[in-house]
């Protein structure tokens, strides 16, 4: 039997939503084992005073939960 947890995390990138997912997914494999399922939740884009465009989405991550 086996236990997972979710979480959520939030990558951003200048080039595009999968750009930022790509890079949250990345980052977090750094630290978290057997990640298994990456759901997007919310993508939205924030515009900078410049008027360049910040991509940014949100996912919700499940990995293996170990108790050790």
């Amino acid at each position: 039997m086996s236990v997972y947890r979710v979480t959520e995390l939030i990558g951003t990138s200048s080039q595009s939503w999968e750009d930022a997912a790509g890079i949250a997914l990345t980052q977090a494999q750094q630290t978290l084992r057997d990640l298994r399922v990456a759901e997007v939740v919310e993508q939205d884009i924030a515009i900078d005073e410049d008027g360049s465009f910040l991509y940014r989405t949100k996912l919700r991550v499940s990995f293996k939960y170990d108790a050790e």
